[in-house]
């Protein structure tokens, strides 16, 4: 993983987004980018597989389910708030060198690997009142190939992404990841296989 920025920088650089994100009602991109489609049930990661046995009420249906946030001012001040505090809080290590096994999902105190600060963050935004059905955990590629957790924020601007890699939160189409999965905005322990449907409108065209 990466250095992380400063506290400072964070939050500059989280705020340089702003503008953009205001700039008009559904960001200044197509809505076709703007957000990511489900398309089908798919695998749960075995981390979050073996997470969810160790906290079953934190894996189950969405009984209030919300489809997006709206982005108000205050929503996108927690944003940033939140994002810069985990990135900051917590250091780098991976799965192998901390817990001596290739996947453990669990929430960090010191030191975590990228799904442990997914977690801290999605924790932290649902104890401000998120809902959890537009805090989705997702898995995505790499472009040296490996895998990587980032958070997907579900709003009415675009679905946005948190990452402990970036300082700066982008939606997704503007990162330079490979979309997956991510969790069901129904079912908190189910997952849904993603369209990268950036490639899809580029085929078509």
């Amino acid at each position: 993983m990466k250095n992380f920025y400063a506290t400072a920088r964070n939050l500059l650089l989280a705020i340089s987004v702003l503008p953009t994100l205001w700039a008009a009602p559904a960001l200044a991109i197509s809505e076709d980018q703007a957000f990511v489609l489900d398309v089908r049930e798919t695998t749960i990661p075995i981390g979050h597989a073996q997470f969810c046995q160790s906290r079953p009420n934190e894996c189950g249906q969405n009984s209030n389910l919300v489809t997006y946030e709206n982005l108000s001012q205050s929503k996108w001040d927690e944003l940033l708030q939140v994002n810069a505090h985990w990135n900051n809080a917590i250091r780098p290590i991976n799965d192998i060198d901390l817990y001596q096994t290739e996947e453990f999902w669990t929430y960090p105190r010191e030191y975590g690997d990228c799904e442990d600060y997914v977690l801290a963050k999605r924790r932290s935004l649902i104890e401000r009142g998120w809902a959890p059905s537009t805090l989705l955990i997702t898995v995505v590629k790499q472009a040296n190939g490996e895998g990587h957790a980032v958070l997907t924020v579900r709003t009415d601007r675009g679905d946005l992404i948190l990452d402990n890699q970036e300082g700066l939160i982008k939606v997704w189409s503007q990162t330079n990841y490979t979309y997956i999965k991510r969790q069901s905005q129904q079912h908190q322990g189910r997952w849904m296989e993603l369209a990268d449907n950036r490639e899809v409108i580029l085929a078509s065209r």
